[in-house]
């Protein structure tokens, strides 16, 4: 079986997570290409995180989480 094409959606369709991410990266002061360069991802990716376009893999959620001095429970509570 062939995944689709695009973006992997994230699952709250509200766009709740990508508000959380941007307010934990005004907290922490950084900028979306501060906080690029510091996880290594293009400042698209935090942008399409931010609005709920991109579901980042278990691997760059936590960076995040850890770049902004957050759990990732906080940013993608479950």
């Amino acid at each position: 079986m062939t995944p689709t094409a695009g973006p992997v959606r994230a699952p709250e369709a509200d766009g709740a997570a990508g508000a959380r991410i941007r307010a934990a990266r005004k907290e922490a002061g950084l900028t979306q290409q501060g906080l690029s360069a510091t996880v290594q991802v293009s400042r698209q990716t935090i942008i399409a995180m931010e609005t709920g376009d991109y579901a980042p893999s278990v691997y760059l959620a936590i960076k995040v989480a850890r770049a902004l001095g957050v759990t990732v429970e906080s940013l993608w509570g479950v």
